[in-house]
């Protein structure tokens, strides 16, 4: 594995869409972090700097992942890809000894569990983040809380209409909290996850409905309803611009540096 230096150089898989965007527009800005590599299927040739609007940075959007991992020789990959193409893209940047920080969701369980067996092998670090919202994690921690007083209790997630998967892993991840936080209000009437499209609403583990929306206008918004004998709590996170991300990407960056293993979820970087 490589070891740390002063300055982190980054790699970004999916660099050409928003959220990539978003990340190359934070990386090139930020202090002690170097932006070395730009890969996509899309704009191959151009410089990631001018996709991103904030001028030549002299990186040209490449295909070639393991060739970039190896011409570049960085410190970290952070992957905003597609569901069925970053259980790979993880796994070539591990073999590499690069730290991958993920915030791809609808990644397979199966290759969730062998990516943290094989982060754990090579003693890479790995940190894998539903939403690198402070806010977000924030309300999951929240309803967390509030799990054990409430009967019942439902989510609502609402993303703009380009996001492939369904129910969201903001979702899912709040819906695994509660569940093993409810005690007594625990009911094993469903055990599995039943993929969701548009507004449909399917049930998590413990009979807790999830309810998807999607639609053009909207980023990334959740409530969590709970419902109790003559009241209700409402817990609502709304990201209006991809910056709010940001935050929590820069802290998975630092923090993966130190890791020799998969973390799964922002969380566990902030209330450890």
């Amino acid at each position: 594995m490589k070891g740390v230096s002063t300055i982190i150089r980054v790699v970004v898989c999916g660099a050409a869409g928003r959220m990539g965007s978003e990340v190359v527009r934070t990386v090139s800005r930020e202090d002690g972090m170097e932006l070395v590599g730009a890969v996509d299927r899309h704009n191959l040739g151009v410089d990631v700097g001018v996709l991103a609007g904030v001028g030549p940075l002299g990186v040209m959007v490449s295909d070639d992942l393991e060739g970039v991992l190896v011409s570049t020789q960085p410190d970290v990959m952070v992957d905003f890809t597609t569901p069925t193409s970053v259980a790979a893209n993880a796994r070539t940047a591990l073999r590499a000894g690069v730290r991958p920080v993920i915030g791809t969701t609808g990644m397979d369980p199966n290759d969730l569990a062998d990516l943290g067996r094989l982060s754990a092998e090579l003693r890479v670090g790995t940190v894998v983040a539903p939403n690198f919202a402070i806010g977000a994690v924030l309300m999951m921690k929240f309803a967390e809380m509030a799990a054990k007083f409430f009967p019942a209790v439902e989510i609502i997630e609402l993303h703009h209409d380009q996001k492939l998967d369904a129910p969201s892993g903001t979702a899912l991840r709040t819906a695994e909290k509660i569940s093993l936080a409810r005690g007594d209000y625990r009911q094993n009437t469903r055990s599995a996850v039943a993929t969701l499209e548009g507004v449909r609403g399917g049930c998590y583990d413990g009979g807790i409905r999830i309810h998807s929306v999607r639609l053009p206008g909207l980023v990334a918004h959740q409530e969590v309803i709970f419902g109790g004998l003559g009241q209700t709590l409402t817990l609502r996170h709304d990201s209006i611009s991809r910056e709010s991300f940001m935050h929590g990407v820069v802290l998975a960056i630092h923090r993966v540096m130190g890791l020799e293993e998969m973390v799964v979820g922002l969380e566990n970087l902030i209330f450890e």
